[in-house]
């Protein structure tokens, strides 16, 4: 065992250093000697001969368990010279992508009550976990970091003025935010736009904090939350948003999603979409974050999303990509959860505090080193609707910060204090 350890993971490493000391006490270190060094041991011969039949399942899994341990560096270190190589998977891990990918459809296959089961397997965990590591404002999604040195809570700050610059919002509006999340961006545009707002979440948790958040901020009126699925909603509306959902929607019902968003929106309404995307075409969901943190969830290429936005109608107005965004706010995540690792463990156990760190590192990693992004679409359903040029964002922006400031709000609160 010890020989073909040493041999395919040689053959794989080819950048950085890493030093790993096998179950029965051989060490062998692979890579060019580049970087900072890492070392790892095997604990047993198990977790080897997993690690070799399935590695982007195993390796998680051996981390959780135990029975793979840093012994230099963390897993985030080892994690960024793994996935960082010049072929993202190992040769012999090649035949399960295949046989992965073949099958894709139907593990994607989010029918209204595996959606919610879905919804319930991670957002339905104990709050107090999420407050561990996000922002004061409950942001789940990637931050928009106008300058290196922002925080946490100014990048999702800034997320959500810069979705609302491309919105083009008017007092009154109705607006439905799919997929709401503990209700911070809804209240946000009831607040700062005059909108009325109606957020829509499949999370019984969720929907608590954030029928309760807006009650203190006395906004019941006008930024209500639903558990309800969208394709079950009653439109129309003016203004449509979705951040971080569409993750969740599946390859199969992509055209269902956008067609059911072109039916909700009025003839002069604006819908931005905020996802996370791949840069290198269709592919798999990693059979590890399937299992274990995302069930049915799938990272679309553009080339996939485009067609159904096609078939359903609606316009493409303006796309951006966030390139490295999400990297730097999963290292303000990872960071965070370190520091209160211990308060997981209670929360849970030591298994679900070593998965989690392996979430965020590998997540963190998936945009750092390899082809992960975000996108940003504005649609509508005819021309003429947006400006032609987008100096209006910076303008939007600017008006928006002023009422930030009008509003008087407290300072804002670091997550964690």
């Amino acid at each position: 065992m010890d020989r073909l350890l040493r041999y395919f993971l040689g053959r794989f490493i080819r950048r950085g250093s890493v030093t790993f000391t096998t179950a029965s006490g051989m060490k062998f270190t692979c890579g060019d000697g580049s970087g900072t060094p890492v070392a790892a041991r095997f604990l047993t011969n198990s977790a080897e001969r997993r690690i070799l039949l399935d590695p982007e399942l195993y390796l998680g899994e051996a981390f959780m368990d135990g029975t793979f341990v840093m012994e230099q560096g963390t897993i985030a270190d080892a994690l960024a010279i793994l996935m960082g190589q010049a072929k993202m998977l190992p040769n012999f891990a090649r035949l399960q992508a295949w046989l992965r990918f073949l099958g894709r459809r139907a593990q994607q296959l989010n029918l209204r009550g595996k959606s919610r089961d879905n919804v319930a397997r991670h957002y339905d965990l104990d709050g107090r976990l999420y407050s561990l590591f996000l922002d004061a404002d409950k942001q789940y999604s990637c931050a928009y970091f106008e300058r290196p040195d922002a925080t946490l809570d100014d990048a999702q700050l800034a997320k959500k003025r810069h979705l609302a610059a491309k919105l083009l919002v008017r007092p009154g509006d109705r607006i439905l935010d799919i997929g709401s999340g503990w209700g911070g961006l809804g209240i946000y545009l009831a607040e700062m736009t005059g909108a009325d707002v109606t957020g829509v979440t499949l999370s019984t948790e969720q929907l608590q904090i954030s029928n309760a958040r807006a009650a203190e901020r006395n906004l019941g009126q006008s930024a209500r939350f639903l558990l309800q699925d969208y394709r079950d909603t009653p439109g129309p509306f003016d203004r449509i948003v979705s951040v971080g959902m569409f993750e969740h929607v599946g390859v199969a019902f992509y055209e269902t999603f956008f067609k059911r968003c072109a039916e909700l929106l009025s003839d002069d309404g604006v819908m931005m979409l905020h996802s996370i995307g791949r840069s290198t075409g269709p592919d798999v969901t990693s059979p590890w974050i399937r299992k274990y943190i995302f069930p049915g969830g799938y990272i679309p290429a553009l080339s996939e999303v485009m067609p159904a936005i096609e078939q359903a109608g609606l316009l493409v107005c303006d796309m951006e990509i966030l390139r490295l965004h999400y990297a730097e706010t999963l290292k303000a995540w990872r960071e965070r959860f370190m520091a209160r690792r211990e308060e997981a463990v209670r929360l849970y156990d030591e298994r679900f505090a070593r998965m989690w760190e392996f979430y965020l590192a590998g997540s963190e990693m998936s945009f750092r080193v390899q082809n992960l992004m975000n996108f940003q679409l504005q649609l509508t359903k005819r021309q003429g609707v947006v400006p032609m040029t987008r100096d209006y964002i910076m303008h939007e922006e600017a008006r928006l910060r002023v009422r930030e400031q009008k509003a008087a709000q407290p300072r804002l609160q670091l997550a964690g204090e």
